[in-house]
């Protein structure tokens, strides 16, 4: 990898806002390490990125070894350094009420959620007081739900709330190592993931309608933004958002 080139570890890089961020960095001319689960669609991340700008890892977020693994490898193509560390890897439950849900459905999101991002973050930490120069950036890819819940979602919501202290305890513990933490809150994105906003959504009001999506590159320009600032500036939380989806004035 050129010197000069700033790299970003993305989390949840076989699709959606993953995905796209990807594609953007790498337009940027950024080296873009892409880590999910999801084997295959890794490859066909990668494929859409140009030659030499990636490295792929096979990762399940909740599994410690292969945090440490993965992170190592990364570091193989970076000559030893993470600039930025993008938090995206997340899930939901099944939109039902609380009380149907099972322990293992909540389970499932909270280890997903939350302690892959403190994992994700816990390696991270360990690569940027160590390299040189020292720091470097978290981005937490919290939510419109880190504020306001959509009916029936009860792990995700309370994870992303949950997403929201730990970015502060990150932004605060990491200031004397020169490491910045934020959050991006996004609402309404348009990726595949989202396809199902346009046919019909829960609202709080017990009705089902369509709701507006935006362009998912204002995302990926977000995200961009935040990476790309000096270490002594940070932006702490950002929302990016459908200007008319229901959020302001949700319930």
């Amino acid at each position: 990898m050129s010197s000069n080139r700033k790299s970003i570890f993305v989390t949840g890089a076989a699709s959606g806002l993953g995905r796209e961020v990807s594609r953007y960095f790498a337009g940027k001319d950024w080296f873009i390490g892409l880590a999910d689960v999801n084997e295959a669609g890794l490859k066909e991340t990668a494929d859409m990125l140009p030659a030499g700008q990636w490295s792929i890892h096979k990762l399940d977020v909740t599994n410690r070894p292969q945090w440490k693994e993965a992170v190592a490898e990364f570091a193989k193509h970076t000559d030893g350094k993470m600039d930025v560390l993008f938090n995206n890897a997340g899930t939901g439950a099944p939109a039902i009420p609380l009380e149907d849900l099972t322990i293992a459905q909540w389970r499932a999101v909270v280890d997903i959620n939350l302690t892959g991002a403190f994992l994700c973050t816990r390696e991270a930490i360990r690569l940027m007081k160590a390299q040189t120069p020292r720091g470097g950036r978290i981005i937490n890819n919290g939510s419109i739900s880190a504020h306001a819940p959509r009916p029936n979602s009860a792990p995700y919501t309370a994870t992303k709330h949950a997403i929201s202290g730990l970015t502060k305890t990150i932004a605060l513990d990491g200031r004397r190592y020169g490491i910045a933490c934020g959050q991006i809150d996004i609402g309404n994105a348009g990726t595949e993931m989202t396809e199902k906003m346009k046919t019909g959504m829960p609202q709080a009001n017990g009705t089902t309608a369509p709701e507006p999506t935006m362009d998912v590159e204002n995302v990926a320009r977000t995200v961009l933004y935040m990476a790309s600032l000096p270490l002594e500036a940070n932006a702490q939380f950002v929302t990016v958002m459908a200007t008319k989806m229901p959020y302001i004035g949700r319930g």
